[in-house]
């Protein structure tokens, strides 16, 4: 097995680096981000950084890079409050990739990447049309990260949209039929398949204790 200290990352090539620490952590839920300004135009963005922070109420973060450069997408959301997170599926993983390029602010990547935006129910920010599960979120709170630059957008969920056959009985969803993909690294989308579902884990209840 290869041993890997602190000093051996702190002495890799920039882009080697860049791409072991956004690989070691495994697979990443793939979602575009939706959001438009004060002027309506509409944005949107490929994250890899999204994460359930509580049920009750219902938060969901997102990490944005730093602000050092232009963020359309951090900029809209701190300005309107309002923004989509919107799974992303396998028949359009090379378009969505593509919303990562540095567009100019008044060129909509709904557009130069070929996705549909639409509103749904008043909601200021734009939803995708094709992804099959998409949520709706006001900001409640922006939290600072000093040691790398970036901000954790911590978001209430307003709405929910997703068929109707994703949504089991007891709340869960079937991510097979939703057909969510996930990311490795920075550019590798990958399917997931579902390995087993188990029972709450009490202690003296697990496999060894059969």
């Amino acid at each position: 097995m290869k041993r890997i200290q602190a000093p051996d990352i702190e002495a890799m090539e920039k882009i080697f680096r860049l791409n072991l620490i956004n690989s070691i952590t495994g697979y990443k839920p793939a979602n575009l981000i939706g959001s438009a300004d004060a002027a309506g135009r509409t944005n949107l963005a490929i994250y890899s950084s999204v994460v359930h922070l509580g049920s009750n109420p219902p938060y969901v973060g997102i990490f944005t890079r730093p602000t050092s450069v232009a963020r359309h997408t951090y900029d809209n959301i701190s300005a309107s409050g309002c923004y989509t997170i919107n799974h992303v599926h396998e028949s359009f993983t090379a378009a969505a990739h593509y919303t990562s390029a540095p567009f100019p602010e008044d060129e909509s990547e709904f557009e130069a990447c070929g996705l549909g935006a639409e509103f749904l129910d008043g909601f200021p920010a734009p939803y995708v049309r094709e992804s099959r599960i998409k949520i709706g979120l006001r900001l409640v709170e922006e939290i600072p990260v000093k040691a790398t630059g970036t901000t954790l957008l911590v978001g209430k969920i307003e709405a929910i949209y997703l068929p109707a056959d994703v949504l089991a009985a007891d709340g869960s969803l079937n991510l097979n039929a939703g057909g969510g993909v996930c990311i490795s690294g920075l550019d590798t989308y990958h399917t997931a398949q579902q390995i087993g579902a188990y029972a709450y884990a009490r202690v003296g209840e697990g496999p060894q204790s059969k």
